[in-house]
């Protein structure tokens, strides 16, 4: 009976301690319409900077493409202090290169097929425009959310950010041609919060 007893005592006491902080995560969802552009792709919805939380790069390098004479995605979102591969796969030479100041204005040099270089974008928030010397009409967009936690729209202009943290952030959104103020935003513990922006000029 007391042998009983004590195992019952362990399961209560077990089945009252608080669910890990690692599991205490909800989801970042919703749409965004934009007024003045054919549709909504290729906005990116990113949690901005959480106090007192820093997030080490990835290992993996992210990758831009260049291949069948345009960059390939056109905007890649990524976590601030990654490193992007950009490779040639069009049979031409081609140069990446940008003048924003955020992206230390680098030229990469001109590459054959095959080949590829290397930038990392240790700026948070930056958002620069790749360009291609060699093909004045190449253009791209590498954003450096300064969290792990952002999303890219596709046509429909709707997102997802899974696995945030529960609590009370600000969510930016970024278009390369359109604006749409910051929103506030409280992710819970589990489920889901929901958030609608409205891109304009």
């Amino acid at each position: 009976m007391k042998r009983f007893s004590m195992a019952l005592a362990a399961l209560i006491a077990a089945s009252s301690l608080s669910v890990p902080v690692a599991l205490q995560a909800g989801t970042i969802e919703g749409t965004v319409t934009a007024k003045g552009a054919r549709d909504a792709r290729d906005a990116v919805v990113y949690v901005d900077v959480i106090k007192d939380k820093v997030f080490p790069p990835p290992k993996e390098h992210a990758k831009m493409d260049q291949k069948n004479m345009v960059f390939i995605p056109h905007v890649l979102p990524v976590l601030a202090g990654t490193t992007v591969d950009f490779l040639n796969s069009d049979d031409v030479l081609h140069n990446v290169f940008t003048p924003d100041k955020c992206a230390q204005k680098f030229n990469l040099g001109t590459w054959p097929k095959g080949q590829s270089r290397a930038f990392t974008f240790k700026q948070v928030g930056c958002a620069a425009v790749m360009l291609c010397n060699v093909h004045p009409e190449m253009e791209a967009f590498v954003v450096a959310s300064p969290t792990p936690y952002f999303a890219k729209t596709g046509p429909d202009g709707k997102f997802r950010i899974e696995g945030v943290p529960a609590g009370s952030y600000t969510v930016q959104i970024w278009h390369e041609k359109l604006k749409a103020s910051p929103a506030a935003v409280t992710v819970p513990a589990e489920g889901t919060a929901t958030i609608a922006f409205a891109l304009a000029k």
